[in-house]
């Protein structure tokens, strides 16, 4: 399921839920349908930033993080596997341009909203 990140600040962001929900959970917030006031930005935007921080630290975490929830299973082929692990894509590419709405929505005083 996709989830679509609307604000008047700034263009959409469209991210599957499987990605979007490490964000949301950081956040204390439902994928089906929130808000991120413009006052809260700020604050969510201190959290990512601090989660993307750890996750270039500790990879191996990242990548954890990545192998939960995936409903598909690489073949036993090595060269995809290595393939798989060089084309990772880890969690600060995938918050990349939510943390920019969320800059976007702070500097803007406006609210970021999904599911509506």
């Amino acid at each position: 399921m996709l989830i679509t990140f609307k604000s008047k600040s700034s263009p959409a962001v469209m991210m599957y839920q499987e990605h979007a929900q490490r964000i949301l959970d950081l956040l204390h917030k439902s994928p089906t349908r929130g808000v991120i006031t413009a006052e809260e930005a700020g604050e969510a935007l201190t959290v990512l930033e601090q989660e993307v921080a750890l996750s270039k630290l500790h990879p191996e975490v990242d990548a954890e993080h990545a192998n939960q929830g995936h409903s598909h299973q690489l073949p036993d082929d090595p060269e995809v596997v290595e393939l798989a692990e060089k084309l990772h894509v880890g969690f600060a590419q995938r918050a990349y341009p939510l943390l920019e709405m969320l800059r976007a929505a702070r500097d803007g005083g406006e609210h970021i909203m999904w599911g509506v």
